[in-house]
């Protein structure tokens, strides 16, 4: 069975052709930069077993404890920037996740039941862009 070579391949395409594939470049380069954004956060929101603990500006640098089932988790606010530090739970797998940035990145550590999500707006909250969240 004979492949056609890239050159051949290229022969192929008419004006139609590459008119098509530029509208989808662009129509993908468009949408991933209007919608694919969480945008800048300005607080966090801390919950411990399913209830707010905290609503803590990330303006101020601080590392704050919070109880949960399994002992204390230690969620470190820097540079805009939050990220669980230290957390009892066996598999570390909120620890791993890093720094969060933007507005609705989330972290969770489920044995301890304490999760920080980042959000936008005012102090007091603010919308959902989402309804759930899928991985």
């Amino acid at each position: 069975m004979n492949l056609p070579s890239a050159t051949d391949l290229f022969a192929y395409f008419k004006i139609g052709d590459w008119f098509v594939l530029f509208l989808s470049v662009l129509c993908t380069v468009w949408l991933t930069l209007t919608l694919w954004h969480g945008g800048a956060a300005d607080h966090a929101v801390i919950r411990s077993g399913g209830k707010i603990f905290s609503r803590v500006p990330l303006s101020r640098d601080q590392t704050i404890a919070v109880p949960g089932p399994l002992g204390i988790t230690q969620i470190a606010i820097k540079n805009l920037q939050a990220r669980i530090a230290s957390d009892p739970s066996p598999r570390q797998y909120c620890v791993q996740q890093g720094w969060l940035k933007q507005a609705g990145e989330i972290a969770l550590c489920l044995p301890n039941q304490v999760s920080v999500e980042l959000h936008d707006g005012k102090l007091g909250g603010s919308e959902k862009k989402y309804d759930s969240l899928n991985y």
